[in-house]
């Protein structure tokens, strides 16, 4: 049997109409289909799946609607079970939904027929251990991030390479960004872009106190280490942006390469006219 789930962005008012065609669309084609919540909400009678239990109903693809932000969430909840996500535009900028619209149903036809390429992006596992114990554990396709609170001093942290230390930052914080969150919060704080397929990770501090501190490049299979040192009265550890908790002295983050990926369904695109087109290269 065919499946698949839609994920949706909440309180988008064009949904209302475009959920409602999509769902037919695969119905027609005898698909099983499974909503989330937000995407039940456009739909009348529809029954809903939570959205963090959709990947143990297995299905053969996830559409997701929405804008970056809601891609981030759907490769979370997605990425351990290996499930192929067709990511749509009904955002803004858009750097990871890059099927537009119009593309929607020419690009489900494309999955439909088994003709539409699969590409893998690299996550980033975080793990908070305080007191020698590890107290969270998360998987992130964009980023790591330890930030001051917003009425706090900067603060201080120091960074390992593999057990190896390199410096004390001392500044906003710092970014552990994957290649695909190289063009996110890490690309706002000066680090540089990688391209999806690159082995590496970015380490970019933010509003550093030191201007000798720049982002730095390694491979993907580092472990990096960074021992909170100098907070008051606090800091916070942010996943993506969308989940975390606050950080106190003496706690370590770790970050290595995630064991699993986020599979992404494209018709193929080069990377750099997406760049061209998101950010607006060579236009006058």
């Amino acid at each position: 049997m065919k499946s698949a789930a839609i994920i949706s962005k909440p309180d988008k008012a064009e949904l209302g109409t475009i959920v409602p065609e999509l769902l037919q669309w695969l119905q027609s084609r005898e698909y099983t289909v499974y909503l989330d919540h937000e995407t039940a909400a456009y739909v009348p009678h529809g029954t809903a799946v939570p959205r963090a239990a959709i990947a143990g109903c297995r299905p053969g693809f996830a559409i997701v609607l929405g804008g970056d932000g809601t891609l981030l969430s759907a490769a979370r909840a997605l990425s351990q079970q290996g499930i192929p996500i067709l990511a749509v535009n009904v955002g803004s900028l858009g750097f990871l939904t890059e099927v537009t619209l119009p593309e929607l149903y020419p690009t489900l036809e494309a999955v439909d027929r088994g003709e539409c390429p699969v590409e893998a992006r690299t996550m980033l596992h975080c793990q908070l251990q305080r007191g020698g114990q590890c107290i969270a554990e998360y998987e992130a396709l964009n980023d790591a991030v330890i930030t001051r609170a917003a009425i706090s001093r900067m603060i201080g942290v120091d960074l390992f390479l593999e057990q190896s230390f390199v410096s004390t930052y001392k500044g906003d914080g710092i970014i552990i960004s994957t290649p695909t969150g190289s063009t996110a919060y890490s690309l706002a704080a000066g680090g540089p872009i990688l391209t999806p397929s690159v082995s590496g990770f970015v380490i970019t501090p933010v509003c550093s106190h030191s201007l000798t501190h720049r982002p730095l490049v390694v491979r993907d299979s580092a472990m990096i280490e960074v021992v909170c040192g100098d907070i008051e009265p606090e800091a916070f550890l942010s996943i993506d942006g969308q989940v975390g908790m606050p950080v106190v002295p003496g706690d370590r983050v770790l970050c290595r390469k995630s064991q699993h990926q986020v599979k992404l369904l494209q018709m193929r695109k080069a990377f750099f006219e997406v760049l061209r087109t998101k950010l607006k290269w060579g236009q006058r």
